[in-house]
């Protein structure tokens, strides 16, 4: 719905906004040094207060930053700290427009292990310390320079990195007794997610308490991040194999892992044994130059569209811009490969509905949608039977028209937020025309009405997967009889309906009406409208100019001129049907569900989806 509680002001600018404004600013940084222009103070670009950085949980826009293998950043005495800061900074500066929920690390911290190493990386994550920000570390092998699983006992890596350092932080959930393997619950997108962060290689131990952390979070989707999984395209490593085959394949819940240890970067989905895909990336830049220079990958998460975003960029090498690059640097600014820079469509709801089903919206009464002004409500929740009666009461009765033997079907499909649960199956068919289609009953108080200080009319639809253009375009979901003609002179065609809201060529939706102040139809276009899948459409009049919403979203295809009320012919309504020089010609071919139809204008927030 495209109603202002939907989406948080700025939320539209969330995924994508952030990085080009950074890359904005650093061309500007340049242009600026070269032209000899002074460049902001310190003062002046330093970062804005901590309470402003949070992350909005509630937004269905959000971004998980990962960062993987930077040990050679810290290889005894070749310690750079200056590559995983500038990233770690980025997180700060753009947590807000980018709502950067979490940090994963994938292990790997360090080259060696060694206490220097660790002091050293620690004291670079102190950036993130001060300032509230959440992220979770595992143990990589070359942080525990070890073959041994978590059973292991104390290194460097947990001294600096054990789950004393997370405690008191509002995400961290726990961890394993020895450790090395810890979970976080961060709130996104107006619910509970967990990252899973598991050591390099797991213990008999370690399997059992990751089981039960997912046991005790049953309906929380999970990212498991880890340090060895996969190897290369479509392959696991033999430990990620065992992986897979003791903890990932048996919990739906988990539905990403990420992990680094090898190069080049690559991906593979394979289906777990409840049949859903689980996403599998591997990345790791160490290879490249400056060893990764601690690049990160943003996870942009986008709920209502169905994906997650990523891209692959280098804060540190952004951030030097302004003094000039070479060659080498400019090519690794940002990854564009397919394993760097790609989307992953995911329809979150179904994917999580095997351990945290979304509840179906019940129906409604009809006597709730009766709002002031009600003049028609229609609603199919049973298959048709002689008389569709207006539950208005308004005496706006429907009888079904027969076509060349056609009939009208029943579905208890709907749209999620239909009051009525309930659908007419309409099959309409052209050349030869065949079908059903409903009209309301002769004398019936909508024929004469004209509407002059203003109308909604709402309807809700589904087209079929075999919806043709060339059989099935332009038929009505609601329209009024009686010909454009035959209320006065027109400049436009006169044979037309006085009013249709029609299912266009596209397909999409189309509103043309004959005005009470014009002597011509007025046309509101919609944009094209998906197969199989239900669609909420309102028509607005507020007495001088009429809006088209689609979703609750205004199209763009709204006229400006003045357009008053609905001429009328004192005849008869259609749904279903559309008339053409006051004869049948064209029915619809899809499923119709409540239909409403109130004589002044109705903002958003009262459509019958709400």
């Amino acid at each position: 719905m495209c109603t202002s509680h939907d989406h948080p002001q700025g939320e539209a600018v969330q995924a994508g906004a952030g990085r080009r404004s950074f890359l904005r600013a650093t061309a500007l940084l340049g242009a600026a040094a070269t032209a000899g222009v002074a460049l902001p103070t310190a003062a002046e670009a330093a970062p804005q207060p901590a309470s402003r950085r949070r992350p909005d949980p509630e937004s269905r826009r959000f971004t998980l930053a990962v960062m993987p293998d930077t040990q050679y950043l810290f290889d005894g005495p070749s310690i750079n700290p200056a590559p995983i800061e500038a990233s770690l900074r980025y997180l700060l500066e753009h947590g807000r427009d980018e709502n950067i929920v979490f940090l994963s690390h994938l292990g790997d911290l360090t080259q060696n292990g060694a206490e220097d190493e660790f002091a050293a990386i620690g004291e670079a994550f102190g950036i993130l310390d001060r300032r509230g920000v959440d992220y979770s570390v595992l143990a990589g092998n070359h942080d525990v320079r070890s073959s041994t699983d978590d059973q292991r006992g104390a290194t460097p890596y947990l001294d600096a990195f054990g789950p004393q350092r997370f405690q008191g932080t509002k995400t961290f959930g726990g961890a394993s007794p020895d450790g090395y393997n810890t979970f976080h619950l961060f709130r996104a997108g107006g619910r509970e997610w967990m990252v899973l962060a598991l050591d390099w290689r797991l213990s008999a131990k370690g399997y059992a308490w990751a089981k039960d952390v997912l046991a005790q979070h049953p309906k929380t989707p999970v990212v498991l991040t880890t340090h060895e999984l996969v190897v290369e395209d479509d392959t696991l490593s033999a430990y990620g194999q065992q992986l897979w085959d003791q903890l990932i394949e048996d919990h739906d819940q988990i539905f990403l892992t990420l992990n680094g240890h090898y190069w080049p970067a690559g991906r593979a989905t394979r289906k777990n044994a409840a049949g859903n895909e689980v996403h599998l990336h591997l990345t790791n830049y160490q290879n490249r130059y400056f060893g990764g220079a601690a690049m990160i990958r943003l996870y942009r998460f986008d709920l209502d569209r169905g994906v997650i975003d990523v891209e692959t960029i280098s804060p540190w090498i952004l951030g030097r811009a302004a003094k000039g690059l070479n060659e080498l640097e400019r090519q690794e600014i940002e990854l564009s490969g397919d394993a760097d820079r790609f989307s992953v469509e995911i329809d979150f709801a179904e994917r999580f509905s095997g351990f945290d089903p979304v509840p179906a919206r019940p129906a409604r009464p009809a006597s709730e949608m009766l709002i002031r002004g009600t003049v028609a409500y229609w609603r199919f929740e049973a298959p048709v039977c002689g008389t569709v009666r207006d539950v208005s009461g308004r005496g706006n009765d429907l009888t079904v028209v027969p076509v060349g033997g056609g009939s009208l079907g029943w579905s208890a499909d709907h749209h999620p937020d239909q009051p009525g649960h309930g659908s007419l199956e309409f099959q309409g068919y052209k050349s030869p025309l065949k079908g059903a289609y409903l009209r309301t009953v002769d004398g019936a108080p909508l024929n004469s009405a004209t509407f002059k200080d203003g109308y909604t009319i709402e309807a809700f639809y589904r087209l079929p997967a075999d919806w043709d253009a060339r059989h099935h375009a332009w038929s009505g979901l609601v329209s009024r009889t009686g010909r454009n003609g035959a209320v006065g002179p027109v400049t436009d065609d006169p044979d037309e309906p006085l009013a249709t809201l029609s299912i266009s060529d596209g397909p999409g939706p189309q509103w043309a009406v004959h005005p009470l102040n014009q002597q011509q139809l007025a046309t509101n276009w919609g944009d094209e409208t998906a197969r199989e899948k239900w669609w909420h459409l309102a028509v607005v009049n507020d007495g001088r100019h009429t809006t088209m919403y689609v979703q609750g979203c205004p199209v763009a295809r709204n006229p400006h001129a003045a357009a008053v009320g609905i001429a009328s012919a004192g005849l008869p309504w259609l749904l279903g049907g559309y008339e053409y020089a006051d004869r049948i010609d064209q029915i619809l071919h899809g499923r119709l569900g409540d239909v409403r139809i109130v004589e002044r204008a109705l903002p958003v927030t009262s459509f019958m989806t709400h």
